[in-house]
């Protein structure tokens, strides 16, 4: 198994690639990757259902969607989301994904405090009030054991559900604070969880003893890292954190910074929002799963 950081400028144009990934990543990001580019992010495939579910977990009850093929069974997908939460950017995500032939699900991560939507319109990271809500919503969510807890129920209810195919295993995507809880995920089931993919994850390497990097060694999942610009020049050093984490527990992982991308370029409801970077993103993310999950 072989792990590669990599670099894209705001074009997409690869560069300062390591040649080891074509070995484990070929199929992946070359030529899997230029049919999701060419074919996925130019039209959806299958007509999709949405529907509004009710999950229930050991802490509560998460509304969340769920978004299936309107025919046949289908792998899985759970997608974690942002700190901002479920709405209408990751509902059109979700029947993106869906409609390439998956049954995608979105809960919503804050359901212990609040049903959707959680946040107020108009929600300001520079408003002190809307910041501690924030930080109040994160700190239940990220309590010990309550990923984990809400990962085994959500993972529990793509498996009983009718559109899902149980022979498949089940792929996770997250962003923002989305990425780690990929993470704590796939340690947590191992057995279910085969690909992930973190765009521009926060706190994917910290100095803390339950870090996500630390969490690797109980992983069995194919993993894609795109790591925003100035998340890079922040922490220079967690991309090769990653790397080395992966390579000892001897499972693939692409890791990338997308350049000129900033943290949030994969959300359409934000201002960092990158369109070609979020284009190409998805293609990464389409790739691993039709590559894995089969």
């Amino acid at each position: 198994m072989t792990n590669s950081i990599d670099r894209t400028s705001s074009t997409g144009e690869t560069r300062d690639t390591n040649d080891l990934s074509r070995r484990d990543f070929g199929a992946i990001s070359i030529a899997a990757g230029a049919v999701a580019a060419s074919s996925a992010l130019a039209a959806d495939l299958l007509p999709v259902v949405e529907k509004d579910v009710e999950i229930k977990t050991p802490d509560g009850v998460s509304d969340s969607v769920i978004v299936h093929p309107a025919t046949g069974a289908h792998p899985g997908v759970l997608i974690w989301t942002d700190a901002l939460g479920l709405r209408p950017a990751f509902r059109d995500m979700a029947k993106h994904i869906a409609a390439q032939g998956y049954t995608v699900l979105v809960p919503n991560p804050f359901y212990r405090s609040a049903r959707v939507p959680v946040m107020r319109p108009g929600f300001d990271f520079q408003n002190t009030e809307d910041r501690a809500r924030l930080t109040q919503l994160m700190g239940v969510l990220t309590a010990p054991g309550a990923a984990e807890r809400d990962a085994a129920a959500f993972v529990a209810f793509l498996d009983a559900h009718d559109s899902v195919k149980k022979t498949s295993k089940i792929g996770t995507n997250g962003y923002c604070m989305g990425g780690p809880l990929t993470m704590r995920t796939a340690a947590s089931l191992p057995n279910r969880i085969a690909a992930a993919g973190s765009f521009h994850g926060g706190g994917l390497v910290t100095d803390k003893p339950e870090s996500p990097h630390l969490m690797v060694p109980k992983m069995k999942a194919s993993y894609y890292f795109g790591i925003a610009t100035n998340d890079d020049k922040a922490q220079p050093e967690a991309k090769d954190v990653l790397k080395a984490a992966f390579a000892a527990a001897k499972l693939p992982a692409k890791i990338e910074v997308y350049e000129g991308a900033n943290h949030g370029w994969c959300m359409p409801d934000s201002q960092i929002y990158n369109k070609p970077q979020a284009e190409r993103a998805m293609a990464e993310l389409l790739a691993l799963y039709k590559s894995v999950l089969v």
